[in-house]
């Protein structure tokens, strides 16, 4: 038990030191890998039947999500940021009704959009570097 709660110790203090460090486009896309690992984690939960981790998993997903929603800057973000917003909700609240019906069909859709969201972050980051 010794080695699993000092790689944990170790994994959070590695994590917190890539956010400390991070640009605000790089915790973005942080953001939207960590929820992209939680819907996964909780789709392995729900075909194991493990249903108190699976809607643990994806209440992480929903806070992940609404964290990028809360980051959202409306007033200077136009139509953009308004139509981030109306995605997040939808994403959230298929989440919920995932979890619900324990139906992993939505699982898949919603990490669908957020793996789409996230290709168009990483294209911009290679823009960035250029």
């Amino acid at each position: 038990m010794y080695s699993r709660s000092a790689l944990q110790q170790y994994q959070q203090v590695n994590a917190h030191a890539q956010v400390s460090e991070a640009s605000p486009h790089r915790l973005i896309q942080m953001l939207q890998a960590g929820a992209l690992d939680r819907i996964a984690q909780a789709q392995g939960a729900m075909s194991r039947g493990q249903t108190e981790m699976k809607g643990m998993l994806i209440g992480k997903a929903i806070d992940i999500i609404g964290g990028l929603r809360e980051g959202l800057n409306l007033e200077a973000g136009g139509e953009l940021a308004a139509n981030y917003d109306r995605l997040y909700d939808y994403m959230a609240r298929r989440l919920i009704e995932a979890n619900r019906k324990n139906d992993v069909r939505i699982l898949e859709e919603v990490a669908g959009l957020m793996r789409e969201l996230k290709a168009g972050w990483d294209g911009i980051a290679s823009q960035l570097t250029k």
